[in-house]
């Protein structure tokens, strides 16, 4: 393990702790959801190539939305970063741009979540070039 990949892990580790105080569970069942969710919709698409959906909804039990949001702690970037970090480390492909939303859900008993991926197309600059 590289300098630079053991202090991402330490800082990943400091974030789920920091998160598991401020919600009350652990971050890391929700960390594992959404890799599972990756891993699980992982498509061989030639001999080396694996293609990953490229957007994530995670629903929210509303007390752990609001604990989160009132904090003002950016949690969809961070787990962003973990998925990223994991499908690097297992050779997948985006999709598309990596995006992971959070969301609030009446429907999500308290303290639990949903987990969700999907493949979202992108907008390419192209489709926007004058015609010649």
């Amino acid at each position: 393990m590289s300098a630079l990949s053991a202090l991402e892990q330490a800082l990943e580790n400091r974030w789920e702790a920091l998160w598991a105080r401020l919600a009350g569970k652990e971050p890391v069942e929700l960390l594992a959801a959404l890799r599972r969710e990756c891993d699980a919709n992982a498509v061989v698409v030639s001999g080396r190539r694996v293609m990953v959906p490229n957007a994530y909804d995670v629903e929210l039990a509303d007390s752990v939305y609001d604990e989160l949001t009132r904090r003002g702690s950016n949690v969809g970037q961070v787990l962003t970063d973990s998925l990223a970090r994991h499908a690097e480390r297992r050779g997948y492909e985006w999709a598309g741009p990596l995006t992971v939303r959070i969301a609030r859900s009446g429907q999500v008993p308290n303290g639990r979540y949903r987990v969700a991926g999907r493949v979202m197309p992108h907008v390419s600059a192209e489709g926007f070039q004058p015609p010649e």
